[in-house]
């Protein structure tokens, strides 16, 4: 159910983003689609984003900056042990240079570069870049 619903917000993402808005909405949104969205903040790939309403039906506001090319979610479980996660990497996103991998680890959501400094191995959730 969670993996659904952040692929759905990661889609609307994109979908904005090619059309070249500067904002959207998203809803039905979780707990995991903040974090995800907290990640992609960290790593410069959106402005901002505010959650609306958290005590009842939630929605998200997304400021966009017009640099995500894609995002994806993985809608199967793939455990990922840490020192695999570069192998992974290097597998699934189009360069080096740019885009991360987000992976649920005991710590919380970690994208690659914090999981492999951290040490810790999880499930894969998604990618963007």
């Amino acid at each position: 159910m969670g993996r659904r619903i952040l692929n759905e917000a990661l889609r609307k993402i994109v979908n904005a983003e090619k059309r070249g808005f500067a904002n959207t909405h998203l809803q039905p949104v979780s707990n995991v689609t903040s974090s995800f969205l907290n990640i992609m903040k960290y790593r410069g790939y959106i402005k901002d984003f505010q959650v609306h309403d958290p005590q009842r039906v939630k929605n998200i506001t997304v400021d966009l900056l017009g640099r995500v090319n894609d995002c994806r979610v993985l809608t199967y479980r793939q455990d990922i042990k840490a020192r695999d996660i570069e192998n992974y990497r290097l597998r699934t996103l189009p360069t080096r240079q740019w885009g991360y991998v987000v992976i649920s680890t005991p710590n919380g959501l970690l994208d690659h570069e914090e999981a492999i400094r951290q040490q810790v191995g999880g499930q894969v959730i998604g990618f963007f870049y």
